[in-house]
This record gives structure tokens, sequence and C-alpha cells, in this order.
């Protein structure tokens, strides 16, 4: 399931109609960067009643 940034915000502000726009936007790049630095790292993500990221190292393999 993939889910584009514009749409995850425009429902953040759906839900939370108290924030500005912008704060919403600067509240998630916060948290995705803090992903991304994890997952660079090699740590292990967990959200609670969404889901898990974790990076996965694949053998290289032959194909045509």
């Amino acid at each position: 399931m993939a889910i584009v940034k514009s749409k995850l915000l425009k429902q953040l502000s759906n839900n939370y109609p108290n924030f500005l726009q912008k704060d919403l936007s600067k509240f998630t790049d916060i948290i995705l960067n803090e992903i991304k630095r994890a997952l660079k790292r090699g740590e292990r993500v967990e959200l609670r009643g969404f889901g898990v990221f974790s990076t996965n190292i694949q053998k290289a393999r032959l194909s045509r």
C-alpha cells in the first residue's frame, strides 16, 4: 500500500483542523526524516497500529 505525502497532509488537516497546514507539513517532514535516519543506521522502526519498517540486504542473483 502506497500513500502520497499530499494525501497524508490532507487527511491530517481534516482530522486536526486547529493546526496550520505548514505546521503539519513540518511535522510530517520531521517524522519521515527520522524514520529514514533510523533505517540508514540499520535500526528497526515500529509504528504501533501501523507497521514495521526495516532494511533487508538481499544477495545478488543471476538473471537474463
